[in-house]
This record gives structure tokens, C-alpha cells and sequence, in this order.
């Protein structure tokens, strides 16, 4: 292989450089971490045919196909065109692969699919997510996860998006067993209390995670029909100053979060640094450097908040330092 290989191309279009001179990776991109198991077999077709016969599952649910020689790579591109389509990403050629690979994977747990905890479809909202913010070089990750248990992690993540529930208690069919008491006390956050034979919660406390649901077996306590979500802000690892993400927006629905995501794409076009190695800065060290009250202008233009969602005046980070 020549001198001559274009990195700055290779990882726009998703590939991996390795330490192996003209080899590399190709990562596909899995929004939700949720697929049919059809693409398992074109994943293997590739792997086999154009890498050494290994795959690695990301910690962000996607492939990376090892053992690429980069010379294959627009043969590879027109391979991964029906991956492509089958998970519905956005592409502006058609045939030549991932279109940038700025923004990460949107990650999620498996949601309400499946687990009886989970308050609403992880995978579904993913993929909405995915469709408006795709393809975007700039670096952002955003993380799923069905309830405050936090199985994805989404507070390590720019965004974590955690989903709630607004209990619905229906009088008439409770029996005051209080099972329901009793598993919000040992599993969350103690919010119920028995006043005059029924079950009283504390809205202020509750953090709508949905376990007097689970837990009441007359079906006294349901979930809300409106979709809520809290989101987290800016949580993150790295070398510097690795962090927690930190409640923004409380009860808030799918609509204005999608908006603050999008508008935050646009407050780092604004404030990055054009001296940023590799054009690219972490967005909580953007908000470090310019402000809080000024992002939160830019994350809140053109947002039409619920009564009931809570925002956070002002947001506050801990974490450790390693930069001071």
C-alpha cells in the first residue's frame, strides 16, 4: 500500500484506521442497537469475503468488521448498501457507505420490546433520532434507556434520554396491599405513602420510573399514556474530566428533546473551536468555556415546553479533574 491513504475520508466514511499500515475497520452504525437478524448474515459475507473473519460488537451496538484492506473500500461501500437500508440510515449517495461519522451510534436499551421495566419503545425513538440528526460530523453521542434504572447508561452520554411514567392510580381497584409502597421503597425512591385506606404519592419526589406499576397485582397503578422523559445533559468519560450527565429538562416529551438535540447542533457550529484537534470539541467543554445560561439560550429557541415539564435554571457538573 502507498503513502497516500486520505484518513480524513476514511473515518468520514466510517472506516477505522488501525495500527496495521492499510488496515482497517468498517463500522456499521445499529441505531438502537436494534436489527433484524438478516444483517447478521451480511455482516458475516463481508467479514469473511473482505475481512479476516472477525467482528467486533462496540460498546456503542454496532460492527466493526476487522481486517479491512482499504484499498476495498468503495467495493465494500456497495456491500453495505442493503445493511444500510435495512436499518433505514440516512445516506445521500446511495452505494458509497456512511456519509459521516461524527455523531456516534444512538445507543439504547432494549426497551420496552421486552423488559416489563422499560416505559416506552427505546428502539422507535432511536430511530427517530437518528433520522433527524444523521449524517453529522460534529461529536455527539446520545444514549436510551426505558427507565431511571439506567441499564444504557445514558447519563455517561451528551444526551441521556431516561424514560418516565406519570402513575395512574385508580382507587376503585385498589385493595391496599401495598405492594406497591412497599417496592417503591426497597426499589426507588420511597414516594408512597397509605393516608385513609389508599395510596397517596408524593408528585415532587416521584421520579416516574414505573415500579408501582410493576408491582401491584389488581392493576390499580398504570402507566400514563403520554410518553415522558427526563434529559440528561453533558455526562461523559475521557482523560480531562469524566462526569455524570445532569438532569435538564423533567416530564418532558419526545418532540422538544429532538429540538434541543437539533438546536445544540447548531449552538457548537457557533462556538466550537476552529483550533479544536481533529475539528472536533467535546460539546460539554464548548459549555464549560461559553456558559451555561448561553447554551441553555441556544438549546431552548423555538421550544414550547408542557405545563408539567421542569427545567433546570441552571445545571451544575461534578466529576473528577485530571486537568488541574
Amino acid at each position: 500500500m502507498g503513502l497516500d491513504i486520505n484518513t480524513k475520508k476514511l473515518k468520514k466514511n466510517a472506516f477505522r484506521v488501525s495500527k496495521e499500515r492499510g488496515i482497517g475497520a468498517s463500522r456499521i452504525r445499529v441505531p438502537g442497537g436494534y436489527l433484524n437478524a438478516e444483517v447478521l448474515g451480511m455482516v458475516q459475507e463481508i467479514a469473511q469475503t473482505y475481512g479476516n473473519g472477525y467482528v467486533h460488537l462496540t460498546t456503542r451496538q454496532g460492527f466493526e468488521i476487522e481486517g479491512i484492506r482499504f484499498e476495498d473500500m468503495e467495493e465494500i461501500n456497495k456491500k453495505l448498501q442493503p445493511i444500510i437500508e435495512k436499518l433505514e440510515i440516512n445516506q445521500e449517495i446511495p452505494g458509497t457507505g456512511y456519509p459521516a461519522s461524527g455523531t456516534r451510534n444512538v445507543s439504547a436499551c432494549i426497551g420496552n420490546n421486552v423488559c416489563p421495566f422499560a416505559n416506552y419503545n427505546t428502539a422507535e425513538l432511536a430511530k427517530r433520532i437518528e433520522k433527524a440528526v444523521f449524517p453529522n460530523d460534529l461529536h455527539f453521542k446520545i444514549g436510551l434507556t426505558g427507565c431511571p434504572n439506567d441499564c444504557g447508561k445514558a447519563r455517561m452520554h451528551d444526551f441521556g434520554i431516561i424514560g418516565m411514567t406519570m402513575p395512574q392510580y385508580n382507587p376503585l381497584r385498589c385493595v391496599t396491599c401495598q405492594a406497591c409502597v412497599k417496592g417503591c421503597k426497597a426499589l426507588s425512591v420511597n414516594a408512597l405513602r397509605v393516608e385513609n385506606d389508599k395510596i397517596v404519592r408524593d408528585e415532587e419526589k416521584c421520579i416516574g420510573c414505573g415500579v408501582c406499576v410493576t408491582k401491584c397485582p389488581t392493576r390499580a397503578f398504570t402507566r400514563s399514556r403520554k410518553k415522558y422523559y427526563k434529559l440528561a445533559l453533558m455526562g461523559r468519560t475521557g482523560k480531562k474530566n469524566p462526569r455524570l450527565g445532569e438532569d435538564f429538562l423533567i416530564w418532558a416529551d419526545e418532540d422538544n428533546i429532538i429540538k434541543i438535540i437539533l438546536n445544540t447542533y447548531k449552538f457548537v457550529k457557533e462556538y466550537i473551536d476552529p483550533k479544536a484537534p481533529g475539528g472536533k470539541e467535546h460539546i460539554g467543554y464548548i459549555i464549560d468555556r461559553v456558559g451555561f445560561e448561553e447554551y441553555k439560550k441556544w438549546a431552548l429557541e423555538g421550544v414550547e415546553l408542557m405545563p408539567e415539564t421542569i427545567v433546570k435554571e441552571c445545571v451544575y457538573w461534578s466529576g473528577i479533574h485530571f486537568d488541574r
